[in-house]
C-alpha cells in the first residue's frame, strides 16, 4: 500500500547509485536493520506479556463471568449454550464467545484464577503483535514499532488484559479484521474482504453489537479506495456484508432452532428469544427510553451503568486517563495525514489507513457518547486506533521533518500539545506519581525546542536525541498509569477495571485495604464453605444443590464447585424462569429442596412462592449470623 511514502527518507538523494555501488554493504546493512527492528518488537511483546500476565493469579476476576466460566468447563451443554450453572438451566445475559477461551483454559488446567486470565493475557499479546504487523504495512517499521508499543502502554488496556472481561478478544478480532480490509484494499481481492466479514463477525460473539460499529467505517473506506469500477466494490461489499451477518448470527440461530426443553432459557429474554438477548437487552434498551425493548427484561442498577456518558466522556477525570493520553497526537495525525494525501488518486494506499483508523476512533467515541451509559472499559475498543494513528502520524511527521520545509513543524507542535494535555490529564491526580508531570512537561520541552532548531548543521546524534525525548514525553504518562495496574491499590475493581487511582476500586482500597474480595475460583470463603456442607450433608438426590434469587446469591457457589444450581431470574433476577409453577414442579418431583433468596434483588413470582410454601432454615445451621442479606429456605415439606 505504497508505504515508502509515509517511511522514506526525502533527504537521501544518492541512496540508489550508492546501493548499487555497494551491494553487498547495502544488504549487510539491510539485515542489521530488520535485526533490530525484530530486537525492538521482541522487547515489546515481552513488555506486554509481563504487563498484562505479572501475578494474574491475584487478579480481581469479574465475580458474574468467572461463574459462567466454570460452569462452562464443567459441562459441555453449557459450553455451547453459555450455561450459567452446569445443568444449563439458564445462559448468561450475553453470548458466550468471548468465554469460551477461558472455560477451554479452566476445563484444561483446572478451575484457577490463573488459568481463567490467561487466554486475556494471549489475546492482549496477540493484539499487540498483530497491530503491529497492519501499521507496518501500512505505514513502515517505524510506524509499525510505535503503534505496537503505544497499545501495550494504553492504560485500560493493561487494566482489561489482567481481567476476563469480554473487550480483550473483541479488540483482537477488531484488529484482525482491519488487517483483512487493508489487504482488501490493496489487492482488490475478494478472499480478504469475505475474511475481514468473519473476524467481525466473530467479534460478534464476543461483544454482540458493538463488533458491528466499525462496519460502516470499513464499508466507507473500501468503497472510497479499493482498485475496481464503482459497482464491482458494491458487490464485493455485499458479499463482505453477508459474511459478516452470518458468522455474527451463528450462535443465535444455532439457538433459536434447538427446541427451548433441549437448551437453557435465554436469560434477560420475556420470550425466550436468543435475537431479544442481543438486539433488545444488549442493543436498544441501552440507547433509547424503552427499557424493555423487543422483549427483553428492564435493566437494574446491578445490570446498567450510569454516567460515563455525553461529549466528554472520553476525556473526563475517570476515563481521560484511561485512554486519552495520545488524543491530540492521533487527531493531528488523521487531519494531516488527509490533507496532505489530497491530489492523490483515489486508491491512495496512505489516506485510505488514516480514514480507516480515525473513522474507527470516531464512530467510537460518537456513539458512547450517546449512550445511557459507560463502563470505563469500554473505551479499550479506541486503544488500536489511537496507537494505529499515533504510529502512523510520528512516521509522516519524521519523514516530512527530515525533508525541511514548513511541514517540518507538524511533530515538534504535536509532540508539544500531547505533553501539555498529559499535564491537564494528569493534572487532577498529582498526588500519584508527583514526579511524573514536571519530568513530561520538561522532556517535551525539550523534545519540542531540539526539534524545533534543528537544522542542515544539527548532528545527527542531536536530532535524533530529541527525537527520543519526544516519544519519551508522549509515552512516559501513559507508561506510568499502565504500569500502576502491577500494585494491588491500582488495578481497579472486579466489576470495573481501571488503572491508577481513579474508580471505585481504587476507593475500596483506600478505605478497605484488607477487605476489597478478589472472587478466586475454588476458593470459597468460611461462609460459602459452612453452607455448602450443609447442602451437601442434606442434600439426598435433587438434581439442583440449590435454587437462588438472581445471580447474585450463586455466584460464590458456581466458583467453588461445578454442582447444578438453579439461578432464578438470571443476572437480574427479572428474568421470568423459571415460574411459580415451574418452580412447584421442581419441589414436587424431588429436583429441588433448597432455595436462597436475598433482599437484594427485587421480589419476583418464584421467590414469593419460596416465602409462601417453604422453611426458613436457622442462620446458625449453614454458618451465617443474623441480619444478614440472605436466608436459605428448605422446601422439602412444603406447607
Amino acid at each position: 500500500m505504497d508505504t515508502p511514502l509515509l517511511t522514506r527518507d526525502p533527504t537521501d538523494r544518492r541512496r540508489p547509485s550508492h546501493i548499487s555501488r555497494r551491494g553487498g554493504h547495502a544488504k549487510r546493512r539491510r539485515r542489521t536493520t530488520i535485526s533490530r527492528e525484530s530486537y525492538a518488537l521482541l522487547l515489546i511483546l515481552a513488555a506486554a506479556a509481563v504487563l498484562y500476565a505479572w501475578a494474574i493469579g491475584r487478579s480481581p476476576v469479574h465475580p458474574y463471568y468467572s461463574a459462567a466460566v466454570r460452569s462452562m468447563a464443567a459441562d459441555w451443554h453449557a459450553f455451547v449454550f453459555g450455561g450459567l450453572d452446569p445443568s444449563g438451566s439458564i445462559t448468561l445475559d450475553k453470548i458466550p464467545g468471548a468465554l469460551w477461551p477461558q472455560a477451554l483454559s479452566v476445563r484444561l488446567f483446572g478451575p484457577h484464577t490463573w488459568a481463567v486470565v490467561l487466554p486475556q493475557v494471549l489475546e492482549g499479546v496477540l493484539a499487540v503483535w498483530v497491530l503491529h504487523r497492519i501499521v507496518r504495512a501500512w505505514a513502515g517499521p517505524l510506524a509499525g514499532l510505535l503503534a505496537a508499543l503505544a497499545l501495550t502502554l494504553t492504560p485500560v488496556t493493561v487494566a482489561l488484559n489482567r481481567h476476563n472481561i469480554p473487550d480483550t478478544l473483541l479488540v483482537l478480532l477488531l484488529v484482525l479484521a482491519a488487517g483483512s480490509l487493508q489487504k482488501a484494499i490493496g489487492t482488490g481481492r475478494l478472499l480478504p474482504l469475505l475474511v475481514c466479514g468473519a473476524w467481525v463477525g466473530l467479534a460478534f460473539q464476543a461483544k454482540m453489537l458493538q463488533a458491528w460499529l466499525v462496519l460502516p467505517v470499513f464499508a466507507a473506506v473500501y468503497q472510497l479506495a479499493a482498485p475496481g469500477s464503482r459497482l464491482d466494490r458494491v458487490r464485493r461489499l455485499l458479499l463482505g456484508g453477508i459474511s459478516a451477518l452470518v458468522v455474527s448470527c451463528s450462535w443465535p440461530l444455532l439457538v433459536w432452532v434447538v427446541p427451548a426443553a433441549h437448551r437453557p432459557y435465554i436469560d434477560a429474554t420475556t420470550d425466550n428469544n436468543p435475537f431479544t438477548l442481543v438486539f433488545g437487552y444488549n442493543g436498544l434498551s441501552r440507547f433509547g427510553d424503552d427499557p424493555q425493548a423487543l422483549g427483553a427484561v428492564a435493566g437494574t442498577a446491578a445490570s446498567r451503568t450510569t454516567g460515563n456518558t455525553g461529549w466528554s466522556m472520553v476525556v473526563n477525570q475517570t476515563v481521560g486517563p484511561q485512554i486519552a493520553w495520545l488524543l491530540p497526537l492521533a487527531v493531528l495525525a488523521l487531519a494531516l495525514g488527509v490533507w496532505w494525501r489530497a491530489g492523490q488518486p483515489r486508491t491512495d494506499g496512505p489516506r485510505a489507513g488514516f480514514l480507516l483508523w480515525g473513522g474507527w476512533l470516531a464512530v467510537h467515541i460518537v456513539v458512547f457518547s450517546n449512550s445511557n451509559g459507560n463502563h470505563g472499559y469500554y473505551t479499550t475498543v479506541l486503544a488500536p486506533a489511537l496507537a494505529a494513528l499515533t504510529g502512523g502520524g510520528v512516521a509522516l511527521f519524521w519523514a516530512e521533518h527530515r525533508a525541511g520545509g514548513r511541514r517540518r513543524a507538524a511533530l515538534p507542535v504535536a509532540v508539544g500539545l500531547t505533553a501539555l494535555w498529559a499535564a491537564a490529564v494528569h493534572g487532577p491526580h498529582s498526588e500519584f506519581a508527583p514526579w511524573l508531570l514536571p519530568v513530561v512537561l520538561m522532556l517535551g520541552l525539550c523534545g519540542t525546542v531540539g526539534l524545533w532548531t534543528s537544522g542542515p548543521h544539527t548532528t545527527r546524534r542531536a536530532v535524533h536525541s530529541a527525537l527520543a525525548a519526544s516519544l519519551t514525553a508522549v509515552l512516559l504518562a501513559p507508561a506510568v498509569w499502565a504500569a500502576s495496574c502491577l500494585h494491588p491499590r491500582y488495578p481497579g475493581s472486579s466489576m470495573e477495571p481501571l488503572a491508577g487511582p481513579v474508580g471505585p476500586g481504587y476507593q475500596d482500597r483506600r478505605q478497605r485495604p484488607a477487605k476489597v474480595p478478589r472472587f478466586p475460583l475454588n476458593q470459597p470463603s468460611a461462609r460459602d464453605t459452612a453452607l455448602l456442607n450443609y447442602l451437601s450433608a442434606h442434600r439426598s438426590g435433587e438434581k439442583y444443590l440449590l435454587a437462588t434469587q438472581a445471580a447474585y446469591g450463586a455466584e460464590p457457589l458456581l466458583r467453588a464447585t461445578p454442582q447444578p444450581i438453579l439461578v432464578m431470574g438470571g443476572f437480574t433476577g427479572l428474568t421470568p424462569y423459571p415460574t411459580a409453577p415451574q418452580l412447584g414442579d421442581l419441589v414436587s418431583t424431588h429436583q429441588l429442596r433448597y432455595a436462597l433468596l436475598t433482599t437484594r434483588r427485587p421480589s419476583t413470582p418464584a421467590s414469593a412462592w419460596v416465602k409462601k410454601r417453604c422453611t426458613p432454615v436457622p442462620p446458625s445451621a449453614y454458618g451465617r449470623g443474623t441480619g444478614g442479606s440472605l436466608t436459605l429456605y428448605d422446601c422439602a415439606g412444603e406447607k
